[in-house]
């Protein structure tokens, strides 16, 4: 998946949901890390702070959690989308 520098959603939302697939699929496994800002700005080809939005937003989700020092890693069990909510 690439991002599309052209479309109308924000660069680090494109991310963030490209990110989300691969914790979805198992890519990134649980309790696992996920890529750090850095190799997120290299692959992608974004800034860092942008890189650091998608990162907090799947935080914010409850998908990743991170440590400082050592990381973001992917959450033991993932939110489960419950009606309503």
């Amino acid at each position: 998946m690439t991002v599309d520098l052209e479309g109308p959603e924000p660069l680090y939302e494109q991310i963030a949901a490209i990110l989300a697939a691969r914790i979805s699929d198992g890519t990134y496994a649980p309790r696992r890390r996920v890529p750090s800002e850095a190799s997120l700005c290299e692959e992608f080809d974004v800034s860092r702070p942008t890189a650091r939005a998608a990162l907090q937003l799947l935080g914010q989700r409850g998908l990743i959690v991170t440590v400082r020092g050592k990381g973001s890693f992917v959450v033991d069990v993932p939110p489960v989308d419950r009606p309503g909510s």
